[in-house]
């Protein structure tokens, strides 16, 4: 994959650059707004220094659409920013156990905050990776943090592949032109089943099943 197809610096704005770091830098201002989602309506609060801030990306929307209808087991959203993932499929899923994971602390704040005024059960855990993460998920939804690099963004496919149960699977949303066939080849290498599930806009979501790397 060659680094043109991920990103550039002068394309990083002021509220962005640092949405993957572990202390953003960027003044806080906090905005409310609302996401109906599947005939429901839900309230949530973002800020600057977070990914997609005041709304809810095409990527993930994405991603979310091609999750399962249903879902009883262990759910982790790994770099979840302001908690769209776990906060929108836990709603719907209200026998699963949703863990949301950051390495960013004020999304992670805003997570936990949207979780709990949309009545949704979660954990919140500050984590770079699976650093702080314990145990094994029976789902893991990925909308990776291109702009921090091909080497990041391919370290959480391999500790994504290290903790799936037996039977779990890694749901992942990136678009083409930011490396999806590279990445798609990489994670064959990870799985024995990687499949397109979605496309829209650009966008490719991979359902990946079947670990080579258990760790856990």
């Amino acid at each position: 994959m060659s680094g043109g197809s991920y990103w550039r610096p002068q394309d990083m704005t002021a509220d962005t650059q640092q949405y993957f770091a572990h202390d953003p830098e960027s003044l806080s201002r906090e905005k409310a707004f609302r996401v109906d989602w599947k005939g429901r309506s839900f309230s949530f609060i973002t800020d600057n220094g977070v990914f997609s801030k005041g709304e809810l990306d095409t990527g993930t929307a994405v991603l979310l659409n091609a999750l399962p209808e249903s879902f009883s087991g262990r759910l982790l959203d790994l770099g979840c920013g302001w908690g769209p993932v776990g906060v929108l499929a836990g709603a719907g899923w209200p026998q699963a156990r949703v863990t949301m994971a950051d390495v960013n602390p004020r999304a992670l704040a805003l997570a936990r905050r949207n979780a709990e005024q949309n009545g949704v059960q979660a954990e919140a855990v500050l984590s770079d990776g699976f650093d702080n993460l314990e145990g094994s998920f029976d789902l893991i939804a990925l909308n990776p943090p291109i702009r921090a690099g091909k080497e990041t963004v391919y370290r959480l496919f391999l500790e994504a592949a290290e903790h799936l149960s037996p039977n779990g699977a890694l749901c992942i949303v990136i678009r083409k032109q930011q490396g999806a066939p590279s990445a798609q080849k990489y994670l064959s290498g990870l799985f024995h089943s990687v499949q397109t599930i979605a496309r829209k806009g650009g966008y490719h979501v991979f359902q990946c099943e079947g670990s080579n790397h258990h760790a856990v």
